[in-house]
């Protein structure tokens, strides 16, 4: 692969809830040396709904030496409102692309099917992704049309505003017209039905970008044992009523989840693919616990293992959980997180390449 990559949030808002309730400038800098330096990645996708955030990290990820690519997610809002926030993302990639030319992608947006109103009927995200009919509704033509008319105004309206190359994160099970894309970007999770013939997936992904290259926009795993069968819906173990747990008994598994994100990355390199995410490096929200019925890290696909000291006021919203706010990481004293197994993995394959 020409890149190695992962996602980094900068705070992506569900259910009027950021995911990263507590953004500090100076950790977030930090986290980026850690990615550009101990992980060895080329380059970072930066996600979030907060323009200023995201435009913020995207500079610094430059100054490191990172390509990056900006993707100013906006779920949960309609058509209108999602053009203007992409057509105000794409402004912010324009300044930094004539800063660091050739360095700086847009993504403009991802799995619009899913998170934007109006594709899939359901008002929020939660009641779409639970829709039984939710496959069939994905594969039918009035789906698909009414994603591709809503791709061809994004990128009409993007491209007087960014002189750079241009993608979608798109969901498997969307067919996207790539006419008008530089880019072919797809999340990809493997899961226990897609395992047999995974790395055919890949080619045929290849096939439908025409030419064009084929990102991998995001993937990962889970960190109990088992996630990797669940692909991207390992995270739905967790009850989030009036106290957040996890639901049933999981085992912690770290091994599980870097052998799977490593043995992806195999696939990818080998199928030529041009660029993977990693999906994803830190998910503050979901937060490691002793006690494994809080143990939230366990429905993380993080790389990184964080305490509960970044949660900002969810702490008080639900005082029944035994948070743990006074923890830090060893291999990094001064940030609330600790690397897993698969933070190690990755390092090395990064590194190796």
């Amino acid at each position: 692969m020409r890149r190695k990559g992962v996602c980094y949030d900068t705070g992506r808002e569900l259910g009027g809830r950021s995911w990263r309730p507590d953004f500090r400038p100076g950790e977030v800098r930090r986290e980026l040396e850690i990615i550009a330096g101990d992980l060895h990645c080329t380059a970072v996708k930066i996600h979030g709904a907060d323009l200023s955030r995201l435009g913020w990290a995207a500079q610094v990820a430059l100054e490191l030496g990172l390509e990056t690519w900006l993707a100013p997610d906006l779920w949960d809002h309609d058509a209108e409102d999602t053009l203007t926030h992409v057509v105000g993302g794409a402004r912010i990639a324009e300044e930094l692309r004539r800063a660091y030319p050739g360095r700086v992608c847009l993504s403009v947006g991802g799995e619009f099917s899913l998170f934007m109103r109006g594709i899939v009927p359901g008002d929020t995200v939660p009641e779409r992704i639970a829709r039984p009919d939710l496959r069939d509704l994905l594969r039918a033509p009035a789906t698909q049309e009414r994603l591709n008319e809503f791709l061809a105004r994004v990128t009409a309206a993007v491209r007087p505003e960014f002189g750079g190359h241009i993608t979608y994160g798109a969901l498997l099970g969307e067919q996207v017209d790539w006419t008008e894309f530089d880019v072919a970007a797809v999340d990809l999770y493997r899961d226990r039905l897609m395992r047999p013939h995974f790395g055919r997936a890949v080619q045929l992904l290849k096939e439908k970008a025409g030419g064009r290259p084929l990102v991998i926009g995001e993937f990962g795993c889970c960190t109990y044992q088992g996630a990797a069968d669940g692909g991207g819906t390992g995270y739905d173990i967790i009850d989030h009523g009036d106290q957040p747990h996890v639901k049933g008994d999981y085992a912690r598994d770290e091994a599980g989840q870097a052998s799977e994100i490593t043995e992806c990355l195999d696939i990818f390199d080998a199928g030529g693919v041009d660029t993977a995410f990693v999906h994803t490096f830190i998910q503050p929200l979901s937060p490691w616990n002793p006690d494994p019925r809080f143990d939230f890290d366990l429905a993380s696909y993080s790389l990184v293992k964080s305490f509960a000291n970044r949660l900002g006021p969810l702490v008080r919203e639900f005082p029944e959980v035994p948070w743990d706010t006074t923890e830090h990481g060893t291999a990094y004293p001064d940030l609330p997180w600790e690397p897993k197994e698969s933070f190690r993995a990755v390092a090395a394959w990064n590194a190796a390449r």
